[in-house]
């Protein structure tokens, strides 16, 4: 959960004017809203999150100490790579989360057939995300979806309606799964470069190179 600081300061000549800070996560909010308030100078401290609902100190404090336990601060990445002359996929999926005070990297592959286009298996590397979730006992929380394919990311963000009927399958599937799990997700475009690791899963699982780990950071 991505969460902004909003302050009010009071100058010792007595004026007052409200300060807003960039997003951070949320112990990062924490640790910085404790250390405005000892200034004593302070008043009316107030967390935000990307849904514009406010939060207390005390709030934020016992959310961040109830999801410590599991599996949080989630970013998904995802890239489909598809060959046309054997009509076979690769699927890459890479998940960064934070548990019990340390960080993970998930990275997945798998190697696909049944699949038409590349834009599908796009769609079917985010479902493979998705279900790598499931399995760590992810759920009814906020996560990034970060991707480099345009027409899925733009599809579920509904800028670009679904015309192919197959895609249209897909965008459902998706869409149900995160439902059912509870998530609230931040789709994110972001360029083939920093979508290399998931580019390159799906390259190696198309060349029957299998990856599953989940090491720490």
């Amino acid at each position: 959960m991505q969460i902004s600081i909003e302050w009010t300061y009071k100058s010792r000549n007595g004026k007052i004017t409200v300060f807003h800070s960039e997003e951070m996560s949320a112990e990062e909010a924490i640790m910085f809203g404790l250390d405005i308030e000892k200034t004593g100078r302070v008043k009316d401290v107030i967390f935000v999150d990307q849904h514009d609902s406010s939060w207390t100190l005390k709030e934020l404090k016992t959310y961040v100490k109830g999801i410590e336990t599991e599996p949080h601060n989630i970013s998904i990445y995802f890239d489909g790579g598809f060959d046309w002359d054997t009509k076979t996929a690769g699927l890459g999926c890479v998940i960064y989360y934070d548990q019990n005070g340390k960080s993970y990297r998930v990275r997945k592959n798998a190697f696909v057939e049944g699949l038409t286009s590349n834009n599908e298996a796009e769609y079917a590397a985010l479902h493979l995300c998705l279900q790598e979730l499931e399995i760590l006992g992810v759920h009814h929380l906020p996560i990034s979806v970060l991707g480099d394919s345009r027409v899925v990311i733009h599809h579920l963000t509904e800028e670009w309606p679904v015309i192919e009927e197959d895609l249209y399958r897909w965008a459902d599937r998706i869409e149900a799964k995160m439902k059912s799990l509870g998530l609230e997700p931040q789709f994110k475009l972001i360029s083939r470069k920093l979508n290399n690791e998931a580019d390159r899963l799906a390259t190696q699982a198309l060349a029957g190179v299998k990856i599953m780990a989940n090491t720490e950071r």
